[in-house]
């Protein structure tokens, strides 16, 4: 077998057409306005910088060491960006950490850090407006709350609840888009001081114009300093509620009733009743004014055993959410908040496909702006992919990030020099409609 190399060639020719739209998006502009400003002396701008960092994940990537070892020699004849080593990559990002700040919760004893990043959320909630400005211009949109863990040796990480170490940070979505993220240590649990990080994402949201209706998360923000905080930012929310002796009392109080047949043959009961919880919270804290009437949905199902339960006298096991709203019916606050489980989808993603389960540093607050700039990747994939579906026919909107590399990153071509114009050279039949 004879062979002919060429040093020129890309396995990632694809990766030009990405890059390209990066630069119709005029991404830099954002990254120079919004960014500390690099010497006059720094080799690399930040574009090159974040876009070799995106380029790694849109290459099938699964760290930022496979910058250098793997893609670095195919991004150097690319005249969309210079590409760096791995490690002035690292020290940049390192720059952009912001010092996380160490707490007690009023009634605990743990020590929880929490880490922000404000101007890379401000820049991602930029970038998201600039990729769909007409989405953030409406008065309907919805925010999802919650935390994940992220499992690591990292030297500072806390042991987790799930017996293993980790950090847990709390994470905003609207839709599939990642509105905002605060990086928290594995012993920090979900509801510790979670208004602040609410208050924070609201009102960067604000901040850019943007407003929100609904607010849905799940029992971990059943709590009566972060009610009162979401009840200032949005019209409506749904909450989890955790199951305690004044909920049951709500629960008999519940007298409309109704048989529900679900399509494996369940069968369970949905009812609402009104109800004004966080009677003692308010009390100790001296604000019984911020009391509200809400409305508890339960769902109740009769459990395997048979067992009584003490407050109830029925042997069923229980689920409510608690709302604000009192105009949908039972069963479409159900419908509304269990879409809220797309959620744990997104986090499958960030874990799997942008590298989240491979963290670069050993400290939190050097994490969280590897989290914020791979959600930042995260959320241009989701516009990438919904354009390049319509103008390409091997792809399809709901491809996750290998498939999408598999059918179009993985084009052989090179560059030209022609005229004074360089020319990208294809090899291979693409059906794309630039």
């Amino acid at each position: 077998m004879k062979i002919q190399q060429s040093s020129h060639l890309s396995p990632f020719g694809g990766l030009n057409f990405v890059l390209e739209e990066f630069e119709n998006l005029k991404i830099d502009q954002l990254l120079y306005t919004c960014l500390p400003k690099l010497s006059s002396n720094s080799h690399y701008s930040w574009k090159d910088l974040i876009f070799s960092f995106w380029s790694v994940y849109f290459c099938g990537g699964s760290c930022i060491e496979d910058l250098g070892e793997n893609f670095r020699g195919f991004l150097t004849d690319s005249p969309y960006l210079k590409a760096p080593s791995p490690d002035r990559l690292l020290s940049r990002f390192k720059e952009l950490s912001e010092a996380k700040y160490v707490c007690k919760t009023k009634r605990g004893e743990a020590i929880n850090e929490f880490s922000e990043n404000p101007t890379l959320d401000m820049l991602n909630i930029k970038l998201l407006k600039r990729l769909n400005p007409e989405k953030y211009l409406k008065r309907d949109l919805i925010l999802d709350y919650d935390n994940t863990i992220i499992f690591t040796g990292k030297a500072d990480a806390k042991m987790t609840y799930k017996r293993e170490y980790g950090y847990c940070p709390g994470v905003g979505i609207i839709g599939s888009d990642i509105v905002g993220i605060q990086n928290r240590n594995g012993n920090s649990v979900a509801y510790a001081l979670q208004e602040k990080t609410l208050e924070t994402m609201f009102e960067n949201l604000r901040q850019e114009g943007i407003s929100i209706d609904a607010f849905r998360a799940d029992s971990g923000s059943y709590k009566f300093d972060i009610i009162n905080t979401v009840n200032r930012y949005v019209n409506k929310f749904y909450v989890r509620i955790k199951m305690r002796p004044s909920i049951y009392q709500a629960i008999n109080k519940v007298n409309n009733w109704k048989e529900i047949k679900t399509k494996d043959g369940r069968t369970l009961f949905r009812g609402s009743s009104k109800f004004t919880p966080f009677k003692r919270a308010a009390q100790n804290q001296k604000q019984k004014g911020l009391l509200k009437e809400y409305r508890i949905v339960v769902t109740k199902e009769n459990n395997l055993d048979g067992q009584l339960n003490v407050f109830t006298n029925e042997a069923c096991v229980y689920s409510c959410i608690m709302t604000s709203d009192f105009e949908k019916t039972d069963d479409e606050i159900v419908f509304f908040y269990n879409q809220r489980g797309t959620i744990e989808r997104e986090f499958d993603v960030l874990k799997n496909d942008f590298g989240w389960r491979h963290l670069p540093f050993s400290k939190l607050e050097q994490n969280t702006v590897f989290l914020i700039l791979t959600a930042m990747c995260r959320n241009l994939y989701d516009y990438i992919i919904q354009k390049f579906s319509s103008r390409y026919q091997n792809l399809k909107s709901n491809f996750r990030i290998k498939k999408f590399i598999f059918r179009f990153i993985c084009i052989p071509a090179k560059w030209i020099s022609h005229a004074r114009y360089k020319y990208l050279k294809v090899y291979g039949k693409i059906a794309f409609k630039t």
